[in-house]
């Protein structure tokens, strides 16, 4: 078979094979049938004339050409123009030309039998072409439908985390606000406060993820508010430290500050980074052997403001430091029962990143791991202006 009588590119092992068997099948056909054409047009030779003998061998010329290919048409003609001269022109039996009008009765008969194998070729070619064109826009049509399919099962997903996120956030405060009360009844029982202590502990570890998943539902969608302002490093750190004595486990949090410098200040959303301030600091605590300090540390770095949460943990294998900020990703060998699911380093990144920042992870010296929040800092001449007007945020 020629190029354009082959099947596309890309057809399957089981096309190829079906067009080999109709291929034969159409070559076997055609030799048989001019074979009987030939004997039963050479039986009544002087019934016949040459013009009746050319006709019948072009109309097999076009179904060769329809269910053979290019090869088959040329074949036929070739056979027809020997057969022409041999049976049907004088003198018969031989393959001498005795007149040069027979010439060009045999010439005339090649040309047009080649002319019709070539625009049949042709199309067949751009039927095969339009064909494998049909068949790929169904493809892309099913992809593009399988496509919007998942994105509105994820966009139902978001909606159903978001909806079922903020409705467990009234019973969780209700249990916890019970729990409280609870533990503080006019001479309740030992086994009471401690049961109401971990009620207590356990509501907030739940209130946690589900502010998390909330989080994470908010900025998949695009609905995150984003409110950003001039804010100090130091109201930040502080504020941070306050909310994280629930989940540091009696180990020590070191801050560090350069107060010979003036205020450092950026322009970012204060609620927001300190979840993801917070969100550093808990995944420094969860991951630190008991008894060891965690430390963090602010400096400007360049056009940015970074704190650095360090601690002394395992840190981080360069297998997995790829996968770290990957949403519902925990570490291999991880106990089931340590706590999140997965979202914290994820929103803390997301949070950063809808405020022009970014976290990033490197190793720590001796050990350990120093996860950095990056936010957008302040020009000096706010920072001054901010420095005089510093207060703690709650």
């Amino acid at each position: 078979m020629t190029g354009e009588d082959k099947p596309p590119d890309g057809a399957g092992q089981g096309t190829r094979l079906r067009w080999s068997i109709g291929t034969i099948g159409a070559w076997a056909a055609c030799l048989i049938a001019f074979g009987a054409l030939t004997l039963g047009m050479a039986r009544a030779r002087p019934e016949i004339r040459e013009a009746h003998v050319a006709l019948a061998y072009l109309l097999l010329v076009l179904v060769g050409s329809v269910s053979g290919g290019r090869p088959l048409g040329f074949t036929i003609a070739g056979l027809g123009f020997v057969a022409i001269d041999y049976w049907f022109q004088l003198p018969y039996d031989t393959l001498t030309v005795a007149k040069p009008l027979d010439w060009l009765v045999l010439l005339a008969f090649l040309a047009t039998a080649v002319v019709t194998t070539q625009l049949l070729a042709r199309a067949r070619a751009r039927e095969l072409e339009a064909r494998c064109h049909a068949e790929e826009v169904v493809r892309l049509a099913r992809q593009v439908e399988h496509a919007a399919a998942l994105r509105d099962a994820d966009r139902f997903k978001d909606a159903l985390l978001a909806s079922v996120s903020h409705d467990f956030r009234t019973p969780l405060t209700t249990i916890k606000a019970l729990a409280h009360d609870l533990g503080r009844t006019t001479g309740p029982a030992p086994d009471t406060r401690a049961s109401a202590a971990v009620i207590t502990e356990q509501a907030d570890r739940l209130m946690h993820l589900v502010e998390n998943v909330l989080d994470f539902s908010r900025i998949r969608g695009g609905v995150l508010p984003v409110a950003t302002e001039l804010n100090t490093a130091e109201d930040l750190v502080g504020a941070a430290a306050r909310r994280a004595q629930g989940v540091l486990g009696g180990r020590q949090l070191d801050v560090e500050i350069d107060w010979t410098v003036p205020a450092l200040t950026g322009h970012f959303d204060f609620a927001h980074a300190l979840r993801a301030l917070g969100n550093l600091i808990e995944n420094a605590a969860k991951y630190s052997p008991p008894g060891t300090p965690i430390t963090v540390s602010i400096r400007r770095d360049g056009g940015s403001l970074a704190f650095a949460v360090a601690d002394r943990g395992p840190g981080v294998t360069p297998a997995e430091r790829g996968r770290i900020f990957d949403a519902f990703y925990r570490p291999v060998g991880m106990p089931p029962d340590a706590g999140g699911a997965g979202l914290g380093l994820a929103i803390a990144r997301q949070l950063a990143e809808v405020q022009g920042g970014a976290v990033d992870y490197a190793p720590r010296d001796g050990g350990g791991s120093v996860f950095t929040l990056r936010l957008p800092a302040a020009f000096d001449d706010e920072a001054s202006a901010a420095a005089v007007d510093s207060r703690p945020r709650q």
